[in-house]
């Protein structure tokens, strides 16, 4: 566990984040470029959804990175409530910003899928709502960050509020399980076999989804990289104001 630790330090982080990047990136492109090649135009239409099903390859992978960008942030602020690495905090608020983007992007096809199928833009269902409240924790998670001037305290308030909307994290995951109601269909892919979709639609959605994985890493460890290059320059600016 101690060479885990090695990496809160800054220095260290951005070294070992400048080495993986690259990879990180070609690897998000590739899956990218070829799940959606590949579900978009390679897949048949479903037989009851016709040729809007295939918006799950935004729709399901935006969803699932959404729901884990704000459980990677509570995990990064609980190390910093109980540790206090500043990487750590600062990992969390760049993961912010990405994860309130893949939150917007499953809102929006989510509604777009939704028209067609139910008949509506939107409905209070419960995964639908818990959702809408999980992008609203983002947007002031986003805006705390920005409301307070020390970064500690800043990063203190924001922790207790990724608390709390972790809980909604988890009820837009399991609400199907919690509430057996509901306009929202079940789970895309499971563990059951008889409930996955089938493998002319999974192989692409998987594909599409390792692509999200890898893109949210590399943005989060750019974006990590430079809420650390901002720190020490503020440090800088304050230390010749006080010289």
């Amino acid at each position: 566990m101690a060479s885990i630790w090695e990496y809160a330090n800054p220095r260290k982080f951005i070294t070992t984040a400048e080495a993986v990047l690259p990879y990180v990136t070609v690897l998000a492109a590739l899956c990218l470029v070829t799940g959606l090649i590949w579900g978009f135009f390679f897949t048949p239409d479903d037989f009851r959804q016709g040729s809007t099903v295939k918006i799950i390859y935004l729709h399901v992978p935006a969803a699932l990175m959404a729901i884990n960008a704000w459980l990677m942030m509570l995990v990064c602020s609980l190390i910093w409530v109980i540790r206090r690495h500043h990487v750590s905090a600062l990992a969390a608020k760049a993961a912010a910003p990405v994860g309130l983007a893949f939150t917007v992007i499953a809102l929006f096809t989510g509604a777009v899928w939704g028209q067609p199928m139910w008949g509506t833009w939107w409905e209070w269902d419960p995964r639908l709502t818990a959702f809408l409240i999980l992008f609203l924790f983002y947007l002031g998670y986003v805006a705390l960050w920005e409301a307070v001037d020390n970064p500690d305290s800043a990063a203190d308030l924001t922790a207790v509020l990724c608390l709390v909307g972790s809980v909604f994290a988890v009820i837009s995951r399991y609400a199907l399980v919690f509430w057996n109601q509901g306009l929202h269909q079940g789970a895309t892919l499971s563990l059951d076999a008889e409930q996955n979709i089938a493998n002319v639609f999974w192989y692409p959605l998987v594909t599409v989804i390792g692509g999200f994985v890898f893109l949210f890493i590399a943005l989060v460890l750019y974006r990590t990289r430079t809420e650390i290059h901002l720190r020490r320059l503020k440090a800088l600016i304050a230390q010749e104001r006080m010289a």
